[in-house]
């Protein structure tokens, strides 16, 4: 393949618009196979979190680049998890599909844990918020009883953005962002994030006369220090997002019981569309991670049949005593998600810049727990694949008749993961299958 031509038909993998990354990527496969290229040899890497440009991707990926880097890196699997939306599902599945990569999709969301609302869990500052997710979703299409829940999510994170700019151009005074001409342009289907909000910002401020000294002034800082850093983009965006808009900060909106969707309700629109409830870890040091039994008991009771992780931040620590208390708590939470069966589901997000395109499993920290997250990742493809094929996931009522307990259906769903391989034609041959059929039925067909 020709070297520029590949690089511009990737880049245009992330075009905001749907028909001209379809046409980069059937470009792509066709000039590799003309080219007979060696596809790049399947490993053991899995990454089941990674956003996309839908909610905010570090890289600005679209989720038919996500997997086209899954392709190009040899991913045995690959997830998409955007923020309040689930508008890249579809299309994350075909170009796996088409590239022949073990895909998966989520959704996640910050959402209110009445049980839990004088401690901190995952949402740091923030008592009784946690970070939770939906896992296992095929269509990006929600049952008509229940499609105003996720309506109301992006409702309620659309009106915390216009708070939030609201604030920082009264804090500015002199220059201002108008979220609807330089936010919204930044994202592909309206969906604003924190960090969008950010980079208009950004962009504002690099019009004026003096922006060293203007953004000395409103983050109170001396003109030296903001100089040296403010060519720094990944550096210079965490010290913004510190001095704005953290608990305290002039753009911070404290959250309550309405801020956000309640747990329950985050559950229902996802087991409604046969998707599964993922609890999402930290790191451990919160009080409510603290109190990991009852939080997990507690999840368990409202639905949630999974435990996602972002093993980067569990372990890349510089301080080593924080470096090693943050490698027991997650060796800690790892093995009461085991007792619990409750699947481990690991990613690195990609929606920060820095972050990881995979975790290298084979470090002493995780090594462990490779096995875990492999299984994981079966689990969660075999999910998705049967309920693409015969809506026969997870969440079913065939699955729960046939496996009520979770241990034997993580178990099932596990095997349909590690034996049906990727693409189209594994879901035509399913598709085949006869009308209610046994597990055993499913496992012989797929062999």
């Amino acid at each position: 393949m020709n070297a520029n031509r590949g690089y511009a038909q990737e880049t245009r993998l992330n075009d905001f618009a749907p028909q001209a990354r379809a046409q980069a990527l059937r470009e792509l496969v066709a000039e590799t196979a003309r080219a007979k290229s060696p596809r790049p040899p399947v490993g053991d890497a899995v990454n089941l979190h990674m956003h996309t440009f839908f909610s905010y991707s570090a890289e600005g990926r679209s989720p038919t680049a996500l997997a086209w880097l899954a392709r190009q890196q040899g991913f045995w699997a690959a997830g998409i998890v955007d923020f309040d939306v689930l508008d890249g599902v579809e299309e994350f599945l075909e170009a796996c599909d088409t590239l022949g990569v073990r895909g998966t999709a989520g959704i996640e969301t910050r959402a209110f844990l009445p049980a839990f609302a004088d401690r901190e869990i995952n949402s740091p500052g923030e008592p009784g918020v946690c970070y939770h997710m939906g896992v296992g979703f095929v269509s990006g299409m929600t049952p008509d009883c229940d499609a105003g829940i996720l309506a109301g999510m992006r409702r309620q994170a659309e009106e915390r953005n216009r708070e939030m700019v609201r604030r920082l151009n009264a804090h500015l005074a002199i220059v201002a962002v108008d979220y609807d001409a330089d936010v919204l342009p930044l994202t592909p289907s309206g969906n604003a994030t924190e960090r969008h909000i950010l980079a208009a910002y950004l962009q504002v401020m690099a019009r004026a006369v003096d922006p060293v000294r203007l953004w000395a002034a409103k983050l109170g800082l001396p003109a030296e220090q903001v100089a040296a850093q403010l060519n720094d983009g990944p550096k210079f965006q965490n010290l913004v997002r510190t001095r704005w808009m953290k608990r305290g900060c002039v753009a911070y909106l404290p959250p309550g019981p309405q801020t956000f969707p309640g747990v329950e309700e985050v559950n229902r629109l996802t087991l409604a569309c046969r998707a599964i409830p993922c609890v999402a870890w930290l790191n451990g040091a919160s009080a409510g991670e603290q109190a990991l039994e009852e939080l997990l008991a507690l999840h368990v009771r409202l639905g949630a049949a999974a435990l996602n992780i972002i093993p980067d931040r569990n372990w890349n620590i510089a301080d080593a005593d924080t470096r090693r208390a943050a490698v027991q708590n997650l060796h800690r939470a790892a093995a009461m998600a085991c007792a619990l069966d409750l699947p481990l589901l690991a990613g690195t997000e990609m929606n920060s810049p820095g972050q990881k395109v995979v975790d290298d499993f084979d470090i002493p920290e995780l090594a462990p727990l490779k096995p875990d997250f492999r299984d994981g990742a079966a689990f969660l493809y075999g999910h998705t694949v049967l309920q693409r094929a015969r809506a026969l996931g997870y969440s079913s009522e065939w699955a729960q008749s046939h496996f009520p307990a979770r241990r034997e259906r993580n178990a099932f769903y596990r095997q349909i993961g590690e034996r049906t391989p990727p693409g189209h034609d594994a879901i035509l041959r399913l598709r085949a299958l006869p009308a209610n059929p046994s597990p055993d039925k499913v496992l012989s067909w797929i062999n």
